[in-house]
Formats: structure tokens, sequence, C-alpha cells
């Protein structure tokens, strides 16, 4: 799956909307050691390198851990064990388009403020649960083409599979209620959420995204360690 995410993180949407929006909620401090669950090809974790941030990523792909360690040290894990990591020892820990695709997000929570210290921080950011709820998506009415949204089995988690170059991924679709509860019962008190649609230069590009301006299609939290 490495070429189909070198593919994906190229597209301009993810370094238009995605990188900003997380780098707008993390908040980062020059001499922080953060974790990066998910670092893929390492190139978030470069950026924050530069900023005087030291970062320790996590991934389960070889190819992709052996580009990212050229940027910074690696080690590869099935997310979201941690068990490698002892307690506390780290200021944070962030994963950006990474939660949605594990089985295990209470364990997610629970690791993540195990290795964090008091006062530390989770930073995510998620494809908004609105948009990954099975069922759900765009209804265009055919009289006067106006874009409604179609919620889907949001209420309840589930599962679906979306095209991935000449395979699949999947996603796995939890309530905003969810998250926010799992984390609350790990430890994590919630200091920031935004949500955020189409960004000005996607919808400049396609006349479709451009009516999905008020439709949440990514969604950054960050919490802080009790």
């Amino acid at each position: 799956m490495a070429g189909w995410w070198m593919t994906e993180a190229d597209d301009p949407a993810y370094r238009e909307e995605v990188g900003p929006l997380f780098l707008q909620v993390l908040r980062p401090r020059s001499g922080q050691v953060l974790l990066d669950l998910g670092c893929g090809e390492g190139r978030i974790g470069e950026r924050l390198a530069a900023q005087g941030v030291r970062v320790v990523g996590v991934d389960v792909n070889l190819e992709l851990a052996r580009l990212a360690s050229g940027r910074h040290p690696v080690f590869l894990r099935r997310l979201p064990d941690l068990a490698c990591v002892r307690d506390e020892a780290v200021d944070g820990a962030y994963a950006v388009l990474a939660l949605e695709h594990l089985e295990d997000s209470w364990r997610f929570f629970a690791e993540t403020a195990r290795v964090t210290r008091s006062g530390g921080s989770l930073t995510i950011v998620i494809n908004h649960p609105l948009y990954t709820a099975p069922g759900s998506g765009p209804v265009i009415d055919p009289t006067d083409g106006e874009l409604f949204w179609r919620f889907g089995d949001y209420l309840s988690e589930g599962r679906t599979r979306e095209p991935a170059g000449d395979r699949s991924v999947q996603f796995i679709h939890r309530p905003i209620g969810t998250l926010l509860t799992q984390a609350a019962t790990a430890g994590w008190s919630l200091e920031a959420a935004l949500e955020q649609g189409v960004g000005s230069r996607a919808a400049s590009r396609d006349p479709i995204l451009a009516q999905h301006g008020d439709i949440p299609h990514l969604m950054a939290l960050r919490w802080l360690r009790r």
C-alpha cells in the first residue's frame, strides 16, 4: 500500500487542508518529544522537527518506515500497541488520518494516555465521522442541481471499504460522541475541536466540491493529559 499512500499524500488537498489543519490544532513547542502514530513517509514529522520538536515515528509499513527514518527515528509497531514505550515517556502524541483505520480505538486512547506525561497532549486529524458513516454521501436534486447530504448510519459504529489503488482500505466509523467518551474515560481532557469543509482551492478546481463548503470533511481534536 506504500505506493498508493505516497500518491495520496501528494494530493493537493492533503497539503492544502490536512497539514495546515493539523498544525493549527497541535500548537507544537520546541523541545517537545512527540510520538507520530502512523507516521507514513514522515513528512509531517519533518515539518515539526524543523520547529525544534523531537519526533519519534510509529508505523506498520516497512517501506514507508524506511522513508520516514531519513527524517526522524521510526519503529515498526501494529497500532495501538505501544508496549515498547515506557509510562509517561513523551510529551504527547498525534495521529493524522490514522485513527479511522484502527480496530481498537479504546486501546488507542488508553495507550496514548499511558505513555504521555501529565500535562501532555494528544492531537488527531480524522475524516469527519459524518463523512465516513456507512451509506453517507451527497445527493443532488436533479431538478435544480442543489446538493444535500445523506447521513447514512451515523449513530452506530460501522465499516466501509474504499478503493486504494488495486486494493482497498477499511474505514471504521465511530460517532463523535463515542470518540469523546473513550478519550475522557482514558484520562484525556478536550481542549480544542475544529471541523472543516472543502477548502477554497479544492472548491475552485471542482464545481461539485464547491457545493460542499458547509459539509464537514475533516475534524481535528486536541486533548490534555490530566
